[in-house]
């Protein structure tokens, strides 16, 4: 009996039936295929910034110092082999190493007293222009001070906007606490939390003559120095007459120490003649140009403690060369302990 459907009929169409050769072809199209992607892959991911690709875990302990020559000099060009440290003795493996100040937070400490408050305010945009010659992330922030201390711009990273406050908006004081002032910036730096390796700066302005800080001049530079900032002090003095001859009136006992044991430089700005012209300029562009060159000359060295280095509460750091030069050049860490428990 034949079926009423009509019989199926063959295709017609080449069929395609795999051979060795082109599974082989097809294996090596995929290959290149994933390859291409594996590279674009690759490629946007370096186009990202390094802030983006690059991490620097939380527990990296840095270490900034400077190298002195006989002369006082600060000394630049040297590599991470020349350099050695230690950590409560045992020296460690550096796993960081870099000069310069490509990433910083910078604070200004101005002194809001007196009639240098007017010549401070005039300084905003040199102040801003040594700034912008830090790296992609770096922060500023402004202190301002009479007998107490206020934080008038927290730290942020938009220089560039009107809240860099330079003009002190806190009334005249006759007072000056100068000392509480630092303890006031180190304790934004301490809140403010940090990227390990960047480089801590405050740069304090004043007339050097403290009245009635209750921190003393020691107890803020150890902090400073547990905390690894440098501090460069920009002295403004005060004239005062003395047998005929204006004489400048001596800063309050560690107001120089404050640079001298942080790590910063000491700087004195105007005499007796400009002083007494109401109408002279003072430009401290030149100081914050000097600033930068130094910090230029600076490094931060960088380790990884191990494990059993938490059992220890208190850790001492030494900084030392290796160099064939070591026994005319001099190492200074600007960091000599830290803790690893709260």
């Amino acid at each position: 009996m034949m079926s009423p459907y009509p019989a199926p009929q063959q295709s017609t169409a080449p069929t395609f039936s795999p051979t060795r050769s082109t599974t082989l072809a097809f294996a090596f199209v995929l290959s290149v295929m994933l390859s291409c992607f594996s590279a674009a892959a690759v490629e946007a991911q370096t186009e990202e910034s390094p802030d983006d690709v690059v991490r620097i875990r939380t527990d990296l302990v840095a270490v900034p110092a400077i190298v002195i020559d006989s002369k006082g000099r600060r000394v630049a060009g040297l590599t991470q082999s020349e350099f050695k440290v230690r950590d409560n003795g045992q020296e460690v493996a550096l796993s960081y190493f870099a000069t310069g100040s490509e990433r910083v937070a910078l604070a200004f400490a101005l002194d809001a007293s007196g009639s240098i408050r007017e010549v401070i305010a005039q300084q905003r945009d040199a102040a801003l222009k040594l700034f912008s010659r830090f790296g992609r992330g770096s922060r500023v922030a402004v202190v301002h001070f009479g007998g107490r201390a206020t934080l008038t711009t927290p730290f942020t990273t938009e220089a560039d906007q009107s809240n860099v406050q330079f003009r002190a908006q806190q009334p005249l004081d006759r007072h000056t606490a100068i000392f509480d002032a630092v303890a006031t910036t180190l304790e934004a730096f301490r809140n403010q939390g940090a990227d390990p390796t960047e480089r801590r700066i405050l740069i304090l302005i004043s007339d050097g003559l403290d009245t009635v800080s209750t921190n003393s001049a020691s107890s803020v530079i150890e902090a400073a120095r547990r905390l690894g900032v440098s501090i460069y002090v920009i002295q403004l003095p005060l004239y005062a007459p003395r047998d005929g001859n204006l004489v400048a009136r001596p800063a309050s006992r560690g107001f120089r120490d404050l640079a001298e044991k942080t790590g910063g430089r000491y700087f004195v700005v105007g005499d007796a003649k400009s002083s007494l012209n109401p109408s002279a300029v003072s430009d401290l562009e030149p100081v914050f140009k000097a600033i930068d060159e130094d910090l230029r000359g600076q490094y931060v060295l960088g380790y990884y403690p191990g494990d059993s280095a938490r059992l220890t509460a208190l850790h001492h750091i030494d900084v030392s060369l290796s160099t064939k030069r070591s026994g005319k050049l001099r190492v200074m860490s600007l960091r000599d302990q830290f803790s690893l428990r709260p």
